[in-house]
């Protein structure tokens, strides 16, 4: 994962460098990029025993904000923070709960200002996902890890946007599991998810 997250933002910095002019990196100022998403994808949990290896499902709506820094019309870095509610499926616990999920990182993306093409990648830095309580289990993963690379496409002031998303939580609290609590590292979480939205990029 590590290196096709190093290549991925590899292949986004010789983008940028590509498309930004001597005059354009004379231009330059401050964005900010509110968004509405929405996440299907799994995540494959290793619980210890007595409780099996699974394929949680995860779906749902969320908000996102972005907030950077541009090169004219070309380049852009920024921050990009991430909330979300949605429904997680357990297939080991035999049960479906609304789970709270926030994540954090840095992004670095490439636009034509002409066709209104943009592609990024962002590196995540930290992140939770902590589902309600199933089957008698409660359970946190924190600590995520990974990437995301997209793509979008202008339509007026409003960004068509599609990501696919590959992270790890690193560690898992465990609130409430018979004998089990605390947090380990004997539960994981791996996260393959696509993430579409619509945002409102503003220059400010």
């Amino acid at each position: 994962m590590k290196l096709l997250s190093g290549l991925t933002f590899s292949l986004i910095l010789f983008a940028c460098t590509s498309f930004a002019s001597a005059e354009e990196l004379s231009r330059a100022g401050l964005f900010v990029e509110p968004m509405v998403t929405y996440q299907t994808g799994d995540v494959d949990v290793s619980y210890p025993a007595p409780f099996s290896d699974s394929k949680e499902d995860l779906k749902g709506f969320g908000l996102g904000l972005r907030l950077g820094f541009h090169v004219y019309e070309s380049i852009f870095l920024g921050l990009d923070g991430r909330y979300s509610r949605p429904d997680y499926d357990s297939s080991a616990l035999g049960g479906k709960a609304s789970a709270d999920s926030w994540d954090g990182g840095v992004t670095l993306g490439a636009q034509t200002p002409v066709a209104g093409l943009r592609v990024w990648g962002t590196y995540i830095l930290g992140g939770t996902l902590n589902p309600e309580e199933i089957g008698g289990v409660d359970v946190k993963f924190n600590d995520l890890k990974g990437y995301r690379i997209g793509a979008g496409i202008y339509l007026g002031v409003v960004s068509l946007n599609a990501e696919y998303q590959d992270a790890k939580y690193d560690s898992t609290t465990v609130e409430k599991a018979g004998p089990i609590s605390g947090t380990t590292d004997d539960i994981n979480g791996h996260d393959k998810s696509w993430i579409f939205s619509v945002s409102f990029p503003v220059s400010i």
